[in-house]
Formats: structure tokens, C-alpha cells, sequence
């Protein structure tokens, strides 16, 4: 038995989340206590993710409590992790998927389709704005920032029409009632890693590893590596409008990947491979190649990807 420190956003899912952890470790023996903590991106609602620096503003503060010792592990949505963690830290556990789809939330409207014409959608997506222009191209989708409960109120005081949430934050809060309508992945492909939890802690805590390894889900960890190694060779950050979604089926693991213009002037681009994968080198060796594919069908289009940073390590 060991004391474990868990570090969490305060906002109301993550704090689920790390409760979900926490009282998962306690099964297994261990003690554990919460470390809540605001990020920058919790405090910066007025402008969008990929104007103030990416998703990485969610997880930074949380990392330095890794690094300082305060701090065993850290629970994130693993869609909110960025495709590069910063030196000597990894992830350590990919838990078992939620539902990875994306939900149509709305107080009049039953779905996507009885929106009138130039109805009013908010999201904080661009690969949401990407996939919804696509189908509708009539609608004003203008920018949601702030926690579920927060973007669940404005859609209630009226200011948007809908909006487009992760239905694993809606069904993990209990507020399956508010899914409308839930778009297929033929429909809007979700992000890398939507619905899965990813707990990140220090590449030297070889104890805490061993302690989130019954928590493991490996067949949600293939997944999820091939859909971040799609974002990661693709360059992917929240200012990218990419999508990448696999499933396995016995072996088999098979990947969408799209790449949208968030402007709507650009035709979607979609990608679809698949291969027996057994291990998550193989998973990434796969998303590798759908990105390459992706990349020269955004190029063929006339469009422009920007080239990925520094050398690419592993999942």
C-alpha cells in the first residue's frame, strides 16, 4: 500500500474524473488524496484555445506539481493532452473509453438537421466548425469557451440555438438528458483520445507506473495511440481542424482520419486504413502512414499543413 497525490483541474468533470481514479486506486489498497488546481486555460475564457497557446494550458500546472513532488499523478481528458509531453514526464495508464462521440445539445431543436437555416451553434472546436460547415454551411457557429456547467448556462440563457459537446463529460456527470441527438462517426469524427482518460506522471516514478497498472485499458490504448500518432505526425494542436478515430476489432485496428477548413472553402479531406496491430508500435506505425496519406489528400486539395516540430517520441 502507498499514499498516492492526485492532481486535478477544480472544475466539476475533472474532478469526477479524478474521484473515478481515486476511488479506483483505494480498490487496489492504496491511499490517495486530491491536489485541485485552476490552469490558465480554466481562466481564459475570451478567446479561443488556439489563440492563447493550445491545450498544454490545461495540463502546465499541473505538471509542475509532478515535478515539485506535490503530486503523484495527474488525471486529464486525454483529448486535452497535448501530442508532446514536456521531458521526463509520460503517460502512464490509458483507462477504458467512454462514449467517444460527439453529443447535439440542445433546448428546441431535436438535431442538427431542424436547425433553421442560420441558427446559431457554439463550440470551441475547430475541428467541430470544420465537420459542421461541411453539413451545414447555413449555420452561424460562433465560439464556446468555459467548464460543461458553464457552456451548458449560456446555452440555457439563449445565447446559442446548440451546441456541440463531448457526450463522455455529459454521461459522466449524469446529464445524459441533455444529449439531443449523438452524431455517428460517419457523421462528425471525433478528436484523438475524446471519451478516454490518460494519467500522466514523472518517466522516473517507476512505482506510481506499476500502481496505475491495473488500471490499464489496453485495447482503448491501441486506439488512442493511433489516433494521437495521426495529430502528432499531422503537427496536430487544438489550431488544427483534424479528426482521428480507430477501432479494434479482434486485431484488426482501423482508423478514420479527417482534415477540415474551418473557413468551408476547402473540401474535407478523409483518410481510412487499417492493419493487425498487437502492440502500440504498431498502432502508431499506422496512424503514422494514415497521416501521410491525410497530408498529401490536403495538398492534392490545395491546402497547406504545417510541418510537424521536433523529432516524435512515443505514445
Amino acid at each position: 500500500m502507498s499514499h498516492l497525490t492526485i492532481a486535478t483541474r477544480e472544475s466539476r468533470l475533472a474532478m469526477w474524473q479524478a474521484q473515478h481514479v481515486k476511488a479506483l486506486l483505494e480498490q487496489l489498497g492504496h491511499q490517495v488524496s486530491l491536489l485541485g488546481m485552476t490552469t490558465l486555460g480554466d481562466q481564459i475564457l475570451d478567446r479561443t484555445l488556439s489563440k492563447v497557446g493550445g491545450k498544454g494550458l490545461f495540463v502546465k500546472e499541473l505538471e509542475v506539481a509532478l515535478d515539485e513532488g506535490r503530486a503523484d499523478l495527474a488525471v486529464h481528458s486525454l483529448k486535452d493532452v497535448p501530442m508532446e509531453l514536456p521531458e521526463g514526464f509520460c503517460l502512464a495508464c490509458v483507462m477504458e473509453r467512454e462514449d467517444p462521440r460527439d453529443a447535439f445539445v440542445s433546448n428546441r431543436y431535436a438535431n442538427l438537421a431542424a436547425l433553421p437555416q442560420g441558427a446559431l451553434v457554439g463550440t470551441s472546436s475547430l475541428r467541430r466548425v470544420a465537420l459542421l460547415r461541411a453539413v451545414r454551411p447555413d449555420l452561424r457557429i460562433e465560439p464556446l469557451r468555459g467548464n460543461l456547467d458553464t457552456r451548458l448556462r449560456k446555452l440555457d440563457e439563449g445565447q446559442y440555438d446548440a451546441i456541440v459537446l463531448a457526450a463522455a463529460g455529459l454521461k459522466r456527470l449524469g446529464l445524459s438528458e441533455r444529449i439531443r441527438d449523438t452524431f455517428e462517426p460517419v457523421q462528425m469524427l471525433p478528436s484523438a483520445g475524446q471519451g478516454a482518460l490518460g494519467i500522466e506522471v514523472r518517466s522516473a516514478r517507476t512505482d506510481v507506473i506499476a500502481a496505475l497498472a491495473p488500471l490499464v485499458h489496453q485495447r482503448t490504448w491501441l486506439a488512442v495511440a493511433a489516433e494521437r500518432a495521426v495529430s502528432r505526425a499531422m503537427g496536430g494542436s487544438c489550431s488544427m481542424p483534424l479528426a482521428a478515430f480507430a477501432t479494434l476489432d479482434a486485431d484488426t485496428l482501423t482508423i478514420n482520419a479527417a482534415w477540415g477548413d474551418p473557413e468551408g472553402v476547402l473540401e474535407l479531406v478523409g483518410v481510412r486504413a487499417s492493419a493487425s496491430v498487437t502492440d502500440l508500435a504498431g498502432a502508431v506505425a499506422l496512424g503514422t502512414r494514415v497521416a501521410a496519406d491525410l497530408r498529401a489528400g490536403v495538398t492534392a486539395k490545395g491546402g497547406s499543413v504545417p510541418l510537424p516540430g521536433a523529432a516524435q517520441g512515443p505514445v
